[in-house]
């Protein structure tokens, strides 16, 4: 029997926040799966920032396709999900500015447009904003010392609008990815075998 490959397109943006973790988290789950794969998609931002955290090289060396934005339709991300050459997208980590924009349907990036098309063909999202809720965190910069930010209330009030977008799902940590992949995967396979588990009726 031929082997399924299953495909997923992971967002990436800007946020330094969780950045490096969330890799790990992705590494992780690429050598669990050996007929996944993992097609990149990096925001400007977001390559700039993987550089600046010295991370880019990690992801060019361990992921066989990595793209980089040049404008909102190329790479042609959109067609694809169109298509639903891919089982879900996942934006991990996603900026404030991601955010806002997904929740007031501006797609004007490669990864806002390609949230809001995956929404219309019915292509399950994930999406882990950097500022999950109004307080204070910590993150660490590329030297390894500690910042401490103030994440906006009316940041934090766009992801609970986020939370209410049918299709969407938002979920705060890189340890929760892992369980986004199994319950995925566990999905398809029951859609694959529908009489899987079903036990047989025995004639009276």
């Amino acid at each position: 029997m031929k082997t399924v490959r299953v495909k997923v397109a992971w967002g990436i943006t800007g946020s330094g926040d969780k950045m490096i973790e969330t890799i790990d988290a992705m590494l992780r789950i690429k050598q669990s799966y050996q007929t996944l794969d993992i097609e990149v998609f990096t925001s400007k931002a977001g390559q700039q920032v993987a550089k600046y955290y010295k991370v880019y090289d990690k992801l060019r060396d361990n992921f066989a396709r990595v793209y980089v934005e040049e404008n909102a339709n190329t790479p042609f991300l959109v067609g694809r999900l169109q298509m639903r050459d891919f089982r879900f997208l996942i934006v991990a980590p996603a900026t404030s500015n991601t955010v806002a924009k997904i929740v007031h349907g501006i797609a004007d990036t490669l990864l806002t447009s390609g949230v809001i098309q995956a929404l219309k063909v019915d292509v399950p999202v994930y999406i882990m904003p950097c500022d999950f809720q109004e307080g204070r965190t910590t993150t660490t910069l590329p030297d390894g010392s500690k910042l401490k930010l103030k994440i906006r209330k009316e940041d934090a009030a766009n992801v609970g609008i986020l939370k209410t977008i049918e299709g969407l799902t938002v979920f705060e940590k890189p340890d929760e990815i892992e369980n986004i992949f199994k319950d995925e995967l566990r999905t398809l396979a029951k859609a694959s075998n529908p009489q899987e588990g079903e036990g047989r009726s025995t004639p009276p």
